[in-house]
């Protein structure tokens, strides 16, 4: 029996060619990859000596201003900085100490852990810039290598990079100033924070302290006693989650509500009730809240009032009880709120395309018809990311927890109260109790938090996925 095998050739499916957006930029020509594996000997050595290629194809200020960076780092680490990472590493500081001077002592500061740790992290975030600084001047010697290449040997000199710098280029020079900004106030501190959560640094170790891995994290997942346990941070996070949301949509959808009513066609007087708003957005909003704080207490003018008036026999406990308490750190956060998101959304509403609710009228809509299939989705897909961001603002609103309730009401001896939010919690933990220690890990926590939430409701919102749909 002879068994008989066709061969036939398989044809593989092409690939679809891959979706570009219309603002796409092909990258740069000049990579550092590239400088590596195509430059000559001067754009390779340029990774150990900066510079040296701008030199040799005469960019002379260029090469000098690389060449004296790496000088300048070289001889920093040499004098101070490979000490600092040295201290770091152990990160022990140093006590006061006294000598005794012409039979009087004298004496003399010590070294904090914490000067030690933020000088130890600012050298190694200089150790990463300058690891940059290669990687550009790599860069820079290849593309003096190609223009030279390209144009009998001459390539540019200082002035036409400059110029360039000032024309075609302008947005690295005016996105670098904030870009350092951003490197030295915000990523530098964040780093700094994240490292305090794995040393000792709390009430009993304020000057010296060291590194105990995880050991910070354990006791906030644990269910130990002390100022921190997992039944107190669970507990925490699930009402700052409960606030955020409650705080971020009734906001919303009330605001949303008035600013359609103001803007409706019949409505008389539309300025003069959009001023009464603005009014309530003029007074400063810690003033509003500690008046707030002040007429709700149980001495408060709300509650004579309502003793005065006989509707009560005793004060209302608006922040001696959880429930009461966190109802109305919520209610008042709509008083505040609602006016900004009026504002914000009277705008929008004047801009939704008139086209559409025509089309919608033709097609037979009522009012409900055309609030949710015409105005709803045009304010969900332009608002979407304003709600991300208020979203996460609510998590980290400190000013009205604070100031309102400070937290309260909070069992006795607990390190947090029940209308406490993270951020409100972290504050306590660091300011009232410094366990510094412990607020870090409670600040990576948060983080983690709202960059989970706000990354996956971002990319699951139609202005990620569709963002021409209404243009």
């Amino acid at each position: 029996m002879s068994v008989t095998i066709e061969s036939r050739e398989i044809v593989q499916p092409s690939p679809k060619p891959r979706r570009r957006k219309k603002d796409y930029i092909q990258p740069s020509p000049y990579s550092f990859s590239k400088g590596m594996s195509r430059g000559n000997i001067f754009t390779r050595l340029s990774l150990v000596i900066f510079g040296l290629g701008n030199i040799a194809h005469r960019q002379f200020v260029k090469g000098a201003i690389f060449l004296a960076i790496e000088v300048g780092f070289i001889y920093f680490m040499a004098a101070q900085g490979s000490a600092k990472i040295g201290a770091l590493i152990r990160l022990e500081g140093t006590g006061q100490t006294k000598t005794k001077v012409n039979g009087f002592w004298v004496y003399q500061a010590g070294q904090p852990s914490v000067v030690i740790l933020l000088y130890g992290i600012s050298t190694i975030v200089l150790c990463l810039a300058f690891l940059v600084v290669a990687w550009v001047a790599v860069r820079s010697a290849y593309k003096a290598q190609v223009l030279a290449a390209e144009n009998d040997g001459k390539a540019p000199n200082f002035m036409q990079d400059m110029r360039s710098l000032t024309n075609v280029n302008i947005q690295t020079l005016l996105m670098s100033l904030p870009t350092a900004g951003i490197a030295v106030f915000t990523v530098l501190p964040l780093v700094f924070m994240i490292t305090m959560a794995f040393t000792s640094y709390d009430s009993n170790h304020v000057t010296r302290f060291g590194w105990v891995g995880l050991q910070n994290f354990a006791k906030v997942f644990g269910s130990g006693a002390g100022d921190v346990n997992i039944q107190l941070f669970m507990s925490v996070l699930a009402w700052t989650l409960v606030w955020a949301f409650f705080a971020t949509f009734l906001n919303y959808f009330l605001g949303m509500f008035m600013a359609m009513i103001i803007e409706r066609k019949g409505t008389r007087l539309k300025g003069f009730w959009r001023a009464c708003f603005s009014m309530s957005i003029a007074v400063p909003q810690f003033v509003s809240l500690l008046v707030m704080n002040t007429m709700l207490q149980p001495s408060g003018a709300i509650n004579r009032l309502l003793q005065q008036w006989g509707w009560i026999d005793s004060a209302l406990p608006f922040f001696t009880d959880a429930t009461w308490a966190r109802v109305t750190v919520i209610v008042i956060n709509l008083w505040v709120g609602i006016p900004y998101t009026i504002m914000q959304v009277t705008g929008i509403l004047q801009n939704i395309p008139g086209e559409l609710y025509e089309a919608a009228r033709l097609d037979g809509a009522n009012s409900w018809q055309l609030f949710r299939n015409v105005t709803m989705p045009y304010m969900f897909f332009v608002m979407t990311p304003y709600l991300i961001t208020t979203f996460t603002a609510n998590v980290n609103n400190f000013n009205v927890i604070y100031l309102l309730s400070n937290g309260d009401p909070t069992p006795v001896g607990a390190s947090a109260g029940k209308t406490d939010l993270l951020i409100t919690w972290l504050y306590k933990l660091t300011v009232d109790k410094s366990n510094y220690n412990l607020g870090a890990v409670i600040g990576i926590l948060t983080f983690i938090v709202l960059a989970v939430v706000s990354l996956v409701a971002y990319r699951s919102s139609g202005s990620y996925k569709n963002e021409e749909g209404f243009q």
